[in-house]
């Protein structure tokens, strides 16, 4: 008998609203995200096509757990590990590469002992050479983009959410993250990957 893959995330009626006071007895309303819901199985590729303004980073951030929703819920079991990849987010400038990478695999969940065995994989993966040693504040965003996807890769998280990161650096390294999202790669059978393509 042929068991169903698991719901790995969950969104349900989502609706996400900022507001402000903008003078006496004033307030400005704006709402990000409306009636969003959906589920996501272990192995299920999803992206969203949008054009900029209308939610799809916020959506990330609402499912990677970084903000709350205004109301409805994001339904996430604790055990379940995700990384959110955009550009800008995530790293300490003033860090190496390797000390970046040390630092997200712990925040994933990884012991420091396990975070310590993945640098090298990480390294080898980003293809960052000499400057994994080097600050992050020196990286292009196309070397941030490299670390950050090695640093998911290679920490195995559960839930991969990108949020346009790819669309940055070399064409070369861009086909190695596609080979490994492809539906047929071991690693996206385990994965629920969340990608994001902005407005094209």
């Amino acid at each position: 008998m042929n068991q169903q893959p698991e719901t790995i995330l969950a969104a349900q009626d989502v609706r996400l609203c900022y507001r402000r006071r903008s003078g006496f007895l004033k307030w400005f309303e704006h709402t990000a995200l409306a009636s969003i819901s959906f589920e996501l199985k272990r192995g299920e590729i999803l992206g969203i096509l949008g054009r900029n303004g209308c939610g799809k980073s916020t959506l990330l951030r609402l499912l990677a757990g970084l903000i709350e929703p205004t109301s409805g819920k994001i339904i996430c079991d604790m055990q379940t590990r995700r990384a959110l990849l955009t550009l800008g987010l995530g790293f300490r400038p003033d860090l190496s590469g390797r000390d970046n990478a040390l630092l997200s695999a712990m925040l994933q969940g990884a012991t420091k002992g396990k975070a310590l065995e993945t640098l090298q994989g990480i390294h080898e993966f980003s293809e960052l050479g000499a400057f994994y040693d080097q600050p992050v504040k020196t990286y292009s965003a196309g070397m941030r983009a490299r670390l950050g996807f090695a640093t998911a890769i290679k920490t195995e998280v559960d839930v991969l959410l990108i949020d346009e990161v790819l669309s940055v650096g070399d064409v070369n390294f861009k086909k190695k993250p596609k080979r490994r999202c492809w539906r047929g790669s071991p690693v996206s059978r385990q994965w629920c990957l969340f990608l994001i393509v902005s407005n094209r």
